[in-house]
């Protein structure tokens, strides 16, 4: 047998074990994500030390990039529920929309968002205004959690200044601005793709916000309108700004004003500047608020961020025995256009779980056949930039941290998780290379 048909039996293997064993035998998703890991390594042959080596990496590497953020949204997820500043974000918000619109609003409020900032960090940020707009308007949760996850990641995956396209775009020697300017244009047809997903497929699922209908007693006039917004907002325009300051071309220069952009929007700083702003939403500060609310908000992030983990420890053992590389090779064989840079990221970033590695991956991987493949111009180039960010999006599930983000922050069992996040993910992708297919009829 090949390595490259041995290494595709493994995964498959793997991604049948956690759906079986979770979905149906009711082990806890940590333990699941961990046995797979060790499963996985074993039987490619990888040594015992060095399995569990990378277990450990592809733990500590996950949470040394959201755990914190984890704990700090929940955290402000935890005080906008019990003040009542949830339900007065979700009031206002179907004030202006109006309820048959606030799942498209909340897609199209995802992709502003992720723009600047981490789609991790963006759920983590709106997961509280999610839950709160489905108790509100009675929509199914799972709904309003596809259609964010959609919008968050389309603008992740598509639109600099995020890490990957940054960087794809730089290896492959594309303009940023232009980069910037068709991710926008492209992203759309993945955004109403998401979208409809969520409203005409997601709403099978039935999750209810179990929050206490009483949530308010505790603060019985709701926060003011400004105040309740401000442990959201506040955070998603600091990392904006950080975001601004970090350009090439230093729109802020290259001193101290760009040096305390950097800190004050980096996740860590700007969540907890978000949280210093949720005690304000309560009339009168007590050791309750400061203490009692924010250790619940600590127990409820503690399971989230063990499974994160351990979601990221599966994803780097995937990485050391090669399963995305080898994926990559066979696929780079075949002549299939514009498809090729999509597939070829889209097997990177299924095997291994990582959108911004799948898109570096791909970009280093189809630089040296783009003359071959017909797409040196600089439009042809712009176009394989795009291809490899929509292959990034396909597809999103156990190995991706922001599978168990999206899943654990919307009360998604794996086997519901599957249905809404991953097979989402392979439709938004999809929608958005066939644009870019028709983008490459028009202009090349």
């Amino acid at each position: 047998m090949s390595e490259g048909m041995a290494l595709f039996l493994i995964f498959v293997f793997i991604v049948a074990f956690i759906i079986l064993f979770t979905s149906k035998l009711g082990l806890h998703p940590f333990l699941a994500l961990l046995i797979s890991a060790i499963i996985g390594g074993i039987f490619a042959g990888m040594p015992l030390t060095k399995t569990l080596q990378a277990i450990a990496e592809g733990f500590g590497l996950t949470l040394k990039n959201i755990g914190i953020v984890i704990a700090l949204g929940s955290i402000i997820g935890y005080i906008l529920e019990k003040s009542g500043g949830a339900v007065r974000m979700a009031e206002s918000v179907l004030k202006v929309v109006g309820e048959k619109r606030s799942v498209l609003a909340m897609s199209i409020t995802g992709f502003l968002v992720s723009i600047p900032v981490f789609c991790d960090s963006g759920f983590i940020i709106l997961s509280s205004l999610n839950r709160a707009l489905s108790k509100r308007s009675k929509i199914s949760l799972s709904v309003f959690a596809t259609a964010l996850s959609m919008g968050l990641y389309s603008s992740h995956v598509f639109v600099p200044p995020t890490p990957g396209p940054l960087a794809s775009a730089s290896n492959l020697g594309v303009d940023i601005g232009l980069v910037i300017l068709m991710g926008i244009v492209v992203s759309m047809p993945s955004v109403f793709a998401g979208y409809f997903w969520a409203v005409k497929y997601a709403k099978k699922f039935n999750i209810t916000v179990t929050e206490d209908d009483s949530i308010t007693k505790e603060n019985e006039v709701l926060p003011g309108r400004f105040i309740s917004f401000m442990p959201i907002i506040f955070p998603v325009v600091l990392i904006a700004l950080k975001s601004v300051a970090d350009f090439p071309s230093h729109p802020f220069g290259s001193g101290i004003l760009m040096t305390l952009f950097d800190f004050a929007g980096h996740p860590i700083t700007a969540l907890m500047i978000g949280v210093f702003f949720s005690f304000f939403l309560v009339k009168k500060l007590s050791k309750k608020v400061i203490n009692d609310w924010v250790g619940e908000g600590l127990k409820s992030a503690g399971v989230i961020i063990l499974i994160t983990g351990a979601g990221g420890s599966l994803g780097e053992v995937l990485k050391e025995i090669r399963v995305g590389i080898v994926f990559g090779d066979f696929l780079s064989r075949f002549n299939l256009g514009i498809f090729l840079p999509f597939v070829i990221s889209a097997a990177f970033k299924t095997a291994q779980g990582s959108s911004t590695v799948a898109m570096i991956t791909t970009s280093a991987l189809i630089a040296p056949l783009l003359g071959g493949l017909g797409f040196d111009s600089q439009f042809g180039r712009l176009l394989v930039v795009l291809s490899i960010s929509a292959g990034s999006m396909v597809v999103s599930h156990i190995n991706d941290s922001y599978f168990w983000v999206v899943s654990q922050f919307s009360d998604m069992d794996v086997s519901t998780a599957y249905k809404c996040q991953t097979i989402g993910s392979l439709i938004t992708g999809i929608a958005g290379i066939i644009g870019i297919a028709l983008i490459s009829l028009i202009v090349l």
